[in-house]
């Protein structure tokens, strides 16, 4: 079931960068970035009152700052794909933050950052590389 998730979240990625794409096509990046967020928060907001749960776990909970620096991510993230959305094609975008996935995952999990596992890097990951690149390369050359 985790595997069947993963790629589901795949396809809500496809969508959500082209729908954020043309809702930047109407207004600017950033005023877009804010109201996807702003419509993002009202989401979650009602699952957590749905849910019953405590809006505002920090207060209870003692964890390093970084920890919650994932919207920061999502914000740059929304925006990056936003100033690409339109410039280089849907499958490229996709191809291209999957090549900086990987190497950033492989990076953290050999460094063991993150409260990650330590998993040190072998050679066999650089095939792994290379069919990203070459089908980076591929997509955006046919």
């Amino acid at each position: 079931m985790y595997y069947f998730l993963s790629v589901f979240a795949g396809a809500v990625i496809a969508v959500m960068i082209a729908v954020n794409g043309v809702l930047t096509s109407h207004y600017s990046v950033y005023l877009a970035t804010v109201i996807i967020h702003i419509v993002g928060l009202a989401l979650i907001t009602f699952i957590l009152i749905r849910h019953k749960e405590n809006p505002a776990p920090w207060k209870n909970k003692k964890l390093p700052l970084f920890l919650y620096s994932g919207g920061l991510v999502g914000v740059a993230t929304t925006v990056f794909n936003n100033v690409a959305f339109g410039k280089i094609s849907m499958s490229a975008i996709l191809a291209i933050v999957l090549l900086g996935q990987s190497v950033t995952s492989i990076i953290i999990d050999h460094f063991g950052w993150l409260d990650m596992p330590y998993q040190p890097f072998n050679k066999k990951k650089l095939i792994g590389l290379s069919f990203i690149i070459l089908g980076i390369v591929l997509i955006m050359v046919v």
